[in-house]
């Protein structure tokens, strides 16, 4: 691959798109997508054509309103990833610095280097239970620093960040002149347990997320921003570049969906509850493991004791029919991502699996 390649294309997207499938797909991060029919809709609930080309207002204030915010502070975008997309593109110029968090989701790199910025990074240690050290955040800060980007829960490992502990980022941020993004998109696998928006704790706050991975909605790219009016004005007409329009059957069932979260909420919640309890007793029974076990979410990220992850990883998939991420696509070679959102009798014929590749290395 080039270097002009490397700087627009995101290697975790591609593989994702083209090397995860696999007869036991633990690779997903998400709820297993939802069938037109599983949700209540009509045709008459649908249109192709909006009058509205900066964002659906039923779906815009219904968006507000999970989130706790004025609607003039949304801004809906295809999906989280687009969300971040256009929130950094907003918010930094070429030869700007940004501060990241080590591992992270391999797309905010790549985005990273593609609108020529430049990544310093700080550390989110396994012997720390990948919780934000404050004081390493605070090191890696500079008179440069134009904007901090982390995930909550943290991708890959699922950890949550706490409300204290965004209000003292968002702190140090300030204090150094910067803005903090937040992907917020597994906080929704909380479901009506939902911890408040980190927008809550200041305007320094950026925050981006969607219905994908928590809802099986992920086709829909429900996707959205919340920011400060003046600046979610401003992501608002910066889109003018990128999507002119949004789809409009979309947005429709969108709302329609919005409308059934409660229901679609219980089933997930039960579906992830029981899986979680399958990982962390699969868990105890292999000492070739270690893990930081989240306590929410969808995914874990396991850390081989001894050998690298990338040959693991084939093997499971060549041999035994399974996939998850390796973790080269995180900078942490020893881990692996594993995703634990799909059906329980999946998870169970994987997990089997892991545990045959485990024992043949």
């Amino acid at each position: 691959m080039s270097e002009d390649e490397r700087v627009v294309a995101s290697e975790y997207m591609h593989w994702a798109k083209t090397q995860s499938g696999a007869r036991f797909n633990l690779a997903v991060s998400g709820m297993p997508n939802l069938k037109l029919q599983e949700l209540d809709v009509s045709l008459s609930d649908l249109e192709i054509t909006t009058q509205f080309p900066y964002g659906y207002p039923p779906l815009k204030q219904a968006l507000a309103k999970r989130m706790g915010v004025d609607e003039d502070c949304l801004v809906t975008a295809a999906g989280t990833t687009f969300a971040n997309h256009l929130a950094m593109a907003a918010l930094i110029n070429p030869g700007d610095e940004i501060l990241i968090e080590q591992p992270t989701y391999e797309p905010l790199l790549a985005l990273t280097r593609y609108l020529g910025a430049t990544a310093r990074r700080f550390p989110r240690r396994f012997e720390d239970g990948f919780q934000v050290d404050l004081n390493e955040l605070e090191r890696s800060l500079s008179p440069k620093t134009r904007l901090v980007v982390i995930t909550n829960l943290h991708n890959p490992t699922g950890v949550l960040t706490n409300q204290d502990t965004m209000k003292r980022i968002g702190n140090l941020a300030k204090n150094a002149g910067s803005r903090v993004l937040v992907d917020e998109v597994y906080l929704e696998t909380f479901f009506d347990q939902r911890p408040p928006t980190a927008f809550q704790v200041g305007l320094e706050f950026v925050i981006t997320s969607s219905l994908t991975k928590a809802f099986g909605l992920s086709g829909l790219r429900c996707g959205w921003i919340v920011a400060e009016p003046e600046l979610a004005r401003r992501m608002s007409r910066l889109n003018d570049l990128f999507a002119s329009t949004p789809v409009h059957a979309g947005e429709r069932l969108s709302v329609v969906a919005m409308k059934q979260l409660d229901r679609l909420s219980t089933k997930a919640g039960d579906l992830l509850q029981r899986n979680r309890g399958l990982v962390n007793r699969f868990l105890d029974t292999r000492s070739e493991l270690e893990a930081v076990r989240p306590e929410f979410g969808t995914i874990v990220f396991p850390r081989l004791k001894h050998g690298n992850a990338d040959e693991f990883c084939d093997l499971l998939k060549d041999k035994y029919e399974t996939s998850v991420v390796p973790g080269r696509f995180f900078e942490m070679e020893e881990h692996f991502r594993l995703g634990f959102a799909v059906d329980s009798e999946t998870l169970v014929a994987g997990l089997e699996r892991v545990g045959q590749a485990l024992d043949e290395r």
